[in-house]
């Protein structure tokens, strides 16, 4: 597919996240009131591979509206954030205000971060719902090892690329596991819970398997320490799941069969 066609999924995405901002700063979901408070948006998954951040640079990549940006700012990181979504970036940035916490927030597309932070960190870091709105893992990866200080660590959480192997309905096996072509479906509404928020707008997504994001990133010379897979998520933003005891949600369907999270951790070496 020619970069343009790239480029006019990447704006029918855009349009998309634009409607779905102030439902989610509004939502039960995200709870903006209580983390106005206090409260942190970090899971215990990402908290324990990135560990202690104090007095650490930290770079968060689609980082939609910044909570867990702003997050690690409370636990002593200077942070930056970006997203593609210029409502989301002016709501980090008027959150960020309102805690006191000290971020920077850029609006650019992914691939163009050099473009516009200049800086090298300690930590990039990005999760839950991000790499499946990208085509081509490669400049995403050549973007975070150009972002990281000799020696700085990468680490993403995400959901498995086996969940998106499943139907709208989480079902049943609809899509390949290497499926490399652009899969386009039509939403009116957003995982917070409000599935008639808008009329049908076009989501382009695309499914990497392990192999893939894994080998991107090893081919910018970074080199992996840890790698997770967890048969259970944080967050209720599917249909079909319950709560399981050990405070995880679970497809009642596929109960502990799927992986549903991962985590990875790279480091940058001065072979990098």
């Amino acid at each position: 597919m020619a970069t343009e066609d790239y480029n006019q999924l990447f704006t029918e995405n855009k349009e998309l996240w634009e409607k779905r901002t102030d439902e989610h700063l509004g939502s039960e979901f995200y709870n903006v009131e209580e983390f106005i408070k206090g409260k942190s948006s970090l899971n215990r998954f990402e908290l324990e591979l990135v560990g202690d951040v104090m007095n650490k640079s930290l770079l968060h990549l689609q980082c939609h509206f910044g909570q867990d940006t702003l997050s690690f700012a409370r636990l002593g990181a200077s942070v930056t954030g970006v997203d593609f979504t210029s409502s989301a970036i002016d709501a980090a940035r008027k959150l960020n205000n309102k805690i006191g916490t000290n971020a920077t927030f850029h609006c650019c597309n992914v691939y163009d971060t050099r473009q516009h932070v200049k800086d090298h960190y300690d930590i990039v870091f990005t999760s839950y719902g991000t790499i499946g709105w990208l085509p081509d893992l490669k400049p995403w990866a050549e973007a975070i090892s150009a972002s990281l200080n000799s020696g700085g660590q990468f680490i993403i959480v995400d959901f498995h690329p086996v969940m998106w192997m499943l139907d709208e309905d989480y079902s049943n096996m609809k899509y390949s596991y290497f499926n490399d072509e652009v899969i386009i479906t039509e939403s009116t509404g957003t995982y917070t819970g409000n599935r008639n928020l808008h009329a049908p707008m076009k989501e382009n997504g695309w499914n990497h398997p392990l192999s893939d994001i894994i080998g991107s990133l090893l081919n910018t010379g970074l080199q992996l320490e840890t790698f997770k897979e967890y048969n259970g998520s944080p967050y209720n933003c599917f249909p079909g799941m319950k709560l399981d005891n050990d405070g995880l949600w679970r497809f009642e369907k596929w109960e502990r069969k799927l992986p549903l999270v991962y985590g990875l951790k790279f480091r940058k070496t001065d072979l990098c």
